[in-house]
C-alpha cells in the first residue's frame, strides 16, 4: 500500500476542478499499528469522524451547489485516507455536474469505500451525510464533556510521547470517569506542521493518576503522527499501562484545508458520538 511520502502532502499540486477519484490517496493502517504493539485484530473498535466544509458541485443547469459533508470512516478498514488528497478529491467536484445531492453522496461513498478497503471485502461502508445550506443553522457547537485535566498546575518538560507518566491506583476501588484536555498537539509526519486538538478519555477501572495523564498528553507536542495514529497510540498506552476494564479515547482536531478529523477508539461497542464541532473547530 502507498507510503505517506508518496502522497501529495507537502508537495505543490495543480488545481483539479473536474471530478477525479484517482486523487484519493490511501495509507495502510497496519505499519503504524505494528509500531505500537498491535498485531492482528486491535483491542478497539471505532471510527474516524470527518467533516468537510469545502464541498461544491454543479447542478444539471450549471448552477453551483454546496454542502457540509460528514463522514464516518470505520477504523477496521485496512487504510486511512491522507487528508490533503481528500481535500484535492473534494475540490475536483467543483466544476462537475451531478443530478442532485443524493448522486454526490453516493459517488463519495463508493469512491471512499474503494480506497479505504482496497482489495479487501467491504465489511462496513463509510457513512456519508450532506448538510445543505437550508440546514446550516442546525449545525451544533459544543465542548467535550468531562472533568478538565487542564485545571491542574503541573510542570511539563517532555514533548515526545512519554507513556511512563501513566500510572493507576491498582490497590484501590475502581472508578468510572471521563477526563478531557484541550492541550493535545501533534505534528504532521510529512510536513512537520502542527495539528491542534482536544481529547476525551472515558474509562472504568483503576483510577488513573491525573497529573501524569496530563503530562503524557502534553508529551505529544512534538510527536509526528497522523491524527488517527495518535488516538490509537493514546488508547494503547492507557490500555496496557493502566489496565482499565473499559476505555474510550476520542480526539477532535482543528481543521486544515477545510477538513477536520476526529478519531474515536473504544474497547467496547457503543454508539458513535454526534459529529459536533468544538469552538476551536
Amino acid at each position: 500500500m502507498s507510503d505517506a511520502d508518496a502522497s501529495p502532502l507537502g508537495k505543490p499540486t495543480p488545481l483539479v476542478d473536474h471530478y477525479d477519484a484517482g486523487l484519493l490517496f490511501p495509507i495502510a493502517r497496519a505499519p503504524a499499528r505494528a509500531a505500537i504493539g498491535i498485531a492482528g485484530t486491535p483491542p478497539f473498535v471505532g471510527a474516524d469522524l470527518w467533516t468537510a466544509f469545502e464541498l461544491s458541485w454543479l447542478n444539471a443547469r450549471g448552477k453551483p451547489q454546496l454542502a457540509i459533508a460528514h463522514f464516518v470512516v470505520p477504523c477496521e478498514s485496512p487504510n486511512l485516507i491522507e487528508s490533503k488528497s481528500f481535500k484535492l478529491y473534494l475540490g475536483s467536484f467543483a466544476n462537475t455536474a451531478f443530478a442532485d445531492a443524493d448522486a454526490v453522496r453516493e459517488r463519495l461513498r463508493a469512491d471512499l469505500n474503494a480506497r479505504l478497503w482496497g482489495d479487501a471485502p467491504v465489511q462496513s461502508s463509510v457513512g456519508v451525510r450532506l448538510v445543505t445550506p437550508d440546514r446550516f443553522d442546525q449545525e451544533a457547537l459544543a465542548e467535550l464533556d468531562g472533568l478538565s485535566l487542564d485545571r491542574l498546575d503541573i510542570d511539563c518538560d517532555r514533548y515526545t510521547p512519554a507513556p511512563e507518566y501513566l500510572c493507576a491506583a491498582f490497590d484501590e476501588q475502581p472508578v468510572s470517569e471521563v477526563l478531557v484536555s484541550n492541550l493535545l498537539r501533534s505534528n504532521c509526519p510529512v510536513t512537520g506542521q502542527p495539528d491542534w486538538g482536544s481529547v476525551q478519555i472515558g474509562y472504568d477501572g483503576p483510577q488513573i493518576e491525573q497529573a501524569g495523564l496530563l503530562r503524557y498528553l502534553v508529551s505529544f507536542r512534538n510527536h509526528a503522527g497522523f491524527h488517527e495514529q495518535c488516538a490509537e497510540r493514546i488508547f494503547m498506552d492507557l490500555w496496557t499501562r493502566c489496565r482499565p476494564t473499559r476505555l474510550t479515547v476520542y480526539a477532535r482536531y482543528t481543521r486544515r484545508g477545510g477538513l477536520d478529523i476526529n478519531p474515536l477508539r473504544t474497547s467496547h461497542p457503543r454508539r458513535l458520538p454526534p459529529n459536533v464541532r468544538t469552538a476551536r473547530q
